[in-house]
């Protein structure tokens, strides 16, 4: 069998996109990483549209297409095509895989689920620490305020003894008196 040559499994990860809230890939990127046209892609699509319902294909209003190409640059060429995009979940790059009937084709999904299932992975993970950091943010909430008193009164202590204040204006002092004896 033939190795064929694919984008690293990073570079894929970076071609999944949040559209929609779900994790899709433009089918313009599945295209070049199944080695066909995006033209035979749709096509494709088309006659098997059955087995894309919702939660596998969706396709991009304008809206959505200008806001991918704008921020995406591998994209830009989608600028100046007159059709929508097709933007398939991790469950419909594999059943485009086997719409295309390639071995080519099997051989990347595999390559494009192993980043579905990555990217998973490191949103759990990202997940976990912002839990664990909002946790510890509530435990030490109203510490805040206590530390600060803490370290006004350290501040206090530190300070210098006052020197004690003379008195402003004119004092009469009494004469002493001297006491005989008798």
């Amino acid at each position: 069998m033939e190795k064929i040559s694919l984008l690293p499994p990073a570079l894929i990860e970076t071609r999944i996109l949040f559209i929609r809230g779900q994790k899709v890939i433009i089918d313009s990127d599945l295209a070049k990483l199944y080695g066909v046209t995006t033209k035979r892609l749709n096509e494709q699509v088309k006659r098997n549209k059955e087995r894309f319902p919702l939660d596998f294909m969706i396709q991009l209003t304008i809206e959505e297409k200008i806001e991918v190409v704008a921020n995406c640059d591998h994209l830009r060429n989608l600028k100046y095509s007159p059709n929508l995009p097709f933007a398939f979940s991790e469950h419909g790059t594999i059943m485009l895989a086997s719409v295309l009937n390639s071995q080519r084709a099997v051989d990347a999904s595999v390559y494009v689920v192993r980043a579905f299932v990555r990217l998973r992975e490191v949103l759990a993970t990202q997940k976990e620490i912002v839990q664990k950091l909002t946790e510890l943010e509530n435990k030490y909430e109203g510490h805040d305020e206590q530390i600060r008193e803490i370290i006004e009164a350290i501040n206090q202590l530190l300070l210098p003894p006052e020197k004690p204040k003379s008195p402003i204006g004119f004092l009469v002092k009494e004469p002493k008196q001297k006491y005989r004896a008798k």
